[in-house]
């Protein structure tokens, strides 16, 4: 999720010589006290680096690949498989291209287009790691990270995956190594070298039973996330409960 100061402003020194601290925050719009408390400490985040090099106009990927442990980064780009695009496709989106398509039948009309959301999504990052990888995904990466997967898990949870362990989980499921870093929202698609209008082409060659298929296996998963939270909820009210 870092990368060493020292390493940081020996970039930043070749890449904009002469260039103030100062002037670099204000360009990537960074505050100038995240950025000195972030060198006091030694390690500068990751996604400062990624708003520097957006600031200085120098590609994303080949700025982050200079640092370890993503030496590797720039040459492990590759286009994401179609599961891994439509991973990156909203709940509602899916929703939407189902009620355009259905609209369509009726009518005997082209389906109209659907006008995709940003990314990330709410559950963009669970919905890549399904994607992208074998179903024992997760395990793999928590075993090979060192880390408890009840950590993993949390992060996942609350939609975050650190870039070290997006671009390990890519690695281990043999996709491009940027790819994650786009779930999480690090990346953008171009920065990450995906093709313009990829996602929507890939909905489009979707079939209509697939599609169907992928939102119902959305919808269940969301479900879940819901019962959850209503659960701690309502634990948590009949503790305030006890308590009064």
């Amino acid at each position: 999720m870092t990368v060493p100061a020292k390493a940081f402003l020996h970039w930043l020194d070749i890449s904009a010589p002469g260039t103030s601290h100062a002037a670099v925050c204000r360009a990537a719009g960074i505050k100038r006290s995240t950025l000195a408390q972030q060198l006091v400490r030694g390690r500068v985040t990751v996604a400062t680096v990624a708003a520097v090099s957006r600031s200085l106009q120098l590609p994303v990927v080949e700025s982050i690949s200079t640092f370890a442990p993503y030496r590797n980064l720039a040459e492990g780009v590759a286009q994401p498989t179609d599961a891994e695009l439509l991973s990156q496709i909203s709940d509602m989106d899916l929703l939407r291209e189902i009620l355009n398509r259905s609209a369509a039948a009726e009518s005997g009309s082209p389906a109209a287009a659907t006008t995709l959301s940003p990314i990330p999504h709410r559950a963009s990052v669970r919905a890549w790691l399904d994607a992208a990888g074998p179903s024992e995904l997760r395990r793999l990466l928590a075993r090979d990270a060192g880390i408890a997967p009840q950590n993993l898990s949390a992060q996942i949870t609350a939609n975050r995956l650190t870039p070290e362990l997006a671009v390990r989980a890519a690695e281990l499921a043999g996709v491009g190594l940027a790819n994650g870093l786009v779930a999480t929202g690090l990346l953008t698609p171009d920065e990450a070298g995906w093709l313009p209008h990829s996602r929507s082409d890939a909905l489009g060659r979707t079939p209509n039973s697939a599609l169907v298929s992928l939102t119902a296996e959305r919808l269940e998963a969301l479900g879940r996330t819901l019962r959850r939270t209503e659960q701690d909820s309502a634990a948590a009210q009949t503790i305030w409960e006890n308590l009064g």
